[in-house]
């Protein structure tokens, strides 16, 4: 479980991949303090296993990090796509004795969002993502979202006359220091998770209801 409040900007040492999965290599510093082996970690907001630790020797305390990542993360993230210097958002577990300053994030990446627009504000700058339809269902004014394991209110939401389904977020001084998503440009794309708890809404809500891809109406 964690928090969405990015501790480190990591680099990518290395990913090695294979025919279904990879291995992935993220110098850090701040959450290789006290990381053992089997930790869980979110790499740009997917959650995942430390299976190894080597020191870098380049800077006092810093380590490179190794992951497994096996296909269904592949497949979902972009993570697949990363190349050695590309930085990423990285956190550690969230800790029970501490307050939850961003929301409930799983580190279950639900699919991609594209960037489509950078509007620069007067203390802030608003980034427009594009949705899968199948994940912009559960996107809310004012609720939250996970951009690249970030936690942000989302400020708009909208669907452009082409059937687009997108929506908004602010990023304020602060998350644009701490944070990878400044390095985003329009065309790319960013890991999304939604927020779990629409998700079990929306379960419990249909659960029992007869299916209409079976016959049902």
């Amino acid at each position: 479980m964690f928090t969405g409040i990015i501790e480190e900007v990591g680099e990518v040492v290395q990913l090695t991949s294979g025919s279904s999965s990879a291995v992935l290599r993220v110098r850090a510093v701040t959450v290789g303090q006290d990381v053992k082996h089997g930790a869980s970690i979110a790499v740009n907001g997917v959650c995942l296993t430390v299976v190894g630790q080597h020191s870098s020797g380049d800077q006092a305390g810093e380590l490179e990090l190794e992951f497994d990542v096996m296909a269904e993360t592949l497949q979902r993230s972009v993570l697949g796509g990363l190349r050695p210097g590309r930085r990423v958002n990285l956190e550690r577990a969230a800790r029970l004795d501490s307050r939850l300053d961003g929301h409930i994030v799983q580190g279950h990446v639900d699919g991609t969002a594209t960037v489509l627009a950078r509007t620069p504000g007067e203390a802030w700058e608003t980034f427009r993502f594009a949705l899968p339809p199948e994940l912009a269902r559960y996107v809310a004014e004012k609720g939250s979202i996970a951009v690249d394991g970030v936690s942000l209110t989302v400020a708009a939401v909208g669907t452009d006359p082409d059937g687009t389904d997108w929506f908004e977020v602010g990023l304020i001084p602060e998350t644009l220091r701490a944070t990878s998503l400044p390095d985003r440009t329009v065309g790319d794309q960013a890991n999304v998770e939604v927020d779990v708890l629409a998700k079990y809404t929306e379960r419990l809500l249909a659960y029992g209801r007869p299916s209409t891809t079976n016959g049902g109406t």
